[in-house]
């Protein structure tokens, strides 16, 4: 906690530095109290560093591709070469993922969970698959992370404007 404490704190001086006036001087400490929330229920002072950026990925403000790579990154596992997505590794994103709705009282069930890693991977003759087959299950829309894209579109529409007058 200690650790990821100082690493928001930097990320949100300089995130200051760049839009002074628009980030919140407690930014750091409100972040870092809701990952302890959501991966240190129990008070532990540890929370999985993938977790975390699992979390600030999701909630960051980059496009759904950027988030779903950024996913893939931290999450696949090295197999010579390439990197691929284990159903063990998608269990581990999911679960992690599925804490930020769970703290607005919109759980998942692990039943869910089996039944994402099993349309993930039907039809796959391996054990694992490599980013382009994720990055194209994820564009599916799969109902357990459906909240993703809404929560995206819904943060790109707010700075729409409309150049017409109602009556």
């Amino acid at each position: 906690v200690q650790q990821i404490s100082g690493m928001l704190t930097v990320l949100f001086q300089r995130a200051r530095s760049e839009k002074p006036g628009q980030v919140d001087p407690r930014a750091a400490e409100f972040t870092l109290s809701l990952l302890a929330a959501m991966y240190d229920r129990s008070g532990t002072g540890y929370i999985k560093t993938r977790s975390a950026a699992a979390a600030l990925i999701a909630l960051s403000g980059d496009t759904l591709l950027a988030k779903y790579r950024a996913f893939f990154q931290f999450y696949a596992v090295p197999d010579g070469n390439t990197a691929l997505i284990t159903p063990r590794a998608l269990r581990s994103l999911l679960t992690d993922l599925n804490q930020i709705p769970a703290m607005v009282g919109e759980s998942c069930t692990p039943s869910c969970v089996e039944i994402a890693i099993h349309s993930c991977f039907h039809g796959v003759l391996n054990l694992a698959i490599v980013e382009e087959k994720f990055l194209s299950w994820l564009r599916s829309e799969p109902a357990v992370l459906l909240w993703l894209p809404v929560c995206y579109r819904l943060s790109a529409t707010e700075m729409v404007s409309h150049q017409a007058r109602c009556r």
